[in-house]
């Protein structure tokens, strides 16, 4: 099998992210996307909603997509954050498949990749989301300092820039304005009975 693994926060989980999913899914030939929240250990901001509500609304965005599934391996006591360790973690339980990583362009410049050549020798590709706000020139740049072998597993997805964001959703809400439609609808009703990142309804 063919498998995509796409990790984040998820903080919450919103339309962008199934678009992406999706998209690489059909793109790349995938059989599989799994969702791997995580802890956010090593993220500038870390979540602001705990590990146990992200995903629950990562479980109710994707319910209905049969080639999606919930992995929690990112989220365990051991889990470190770093990718590098994420990946034959997963490679345990999915010994024969070849994995395809997905991630937005924004994670790719603005995160400090640890052991970055470890990720790319793990994976058959690594697909890049375009994102609103993140030039073309930046991804390439860097693409470019990777190694000439392992450059050839990257590939940038032909997709529109989306400018939805994580950050837009949760400063929303902190208005309480509504985010419906911009977050699937499982989750948006999750995040308005949970009162969720500064939400209330009243």
């Amino acid at each position: 099998m063919r498998i995509g693994i796409f990790g984040g926060t998820f903080d919450p989980i919103h339309n962008a992210h199934l678009f992406i999913a999706e998209s690489a899914r059909l793109i790349e030939g995938l059989d599989r996307v799994l969702f791997v929240p995580t802890n956010g250990h090593h993220y500038r901001t870390p979540p602001v909603a705990s590990a146990a509500d992200r995903s629950e609304m990562v479980r109710a965005a994707i319910a209905d997509n049969a080639a999606f599934s919930f992995d929690d391996t990112d989220l365990r006591a051991d889990a470190t954050g770093y990718t590098a360790d994420l990946l034959p973690a997963l490679r345990g339980r999915y010994r024969d498949d070849a994995f395809t990583f997905i991630i937005g362009a924004d994670s790719l410049v603005n995160a400090q990749w640890v052991r970055f050549d470890e990720v790319l020798e793990s994976l058959e590709r690594f697909a890049i989301a375009p994102r609103a706000g993140v030039k073309p020139e930046a991804v390439q740049r860097a693409i470019g300092v990777t190694p000439p072998a392992l450059r050839e597993r990257m590939r940038t997805l032909n997709l529109p820039e989306l400018p939805e964001s994580g950050t837009l959703v949760r400063g929303l809400l902190a208005q309480r304005q509504s985010v419906r439609y911009l977050v699937p609808e499982p989750v948006w009703k999750y995040v308005a009975s949970r009162r969720l990142y500064g939400y209330d309804s009243r």
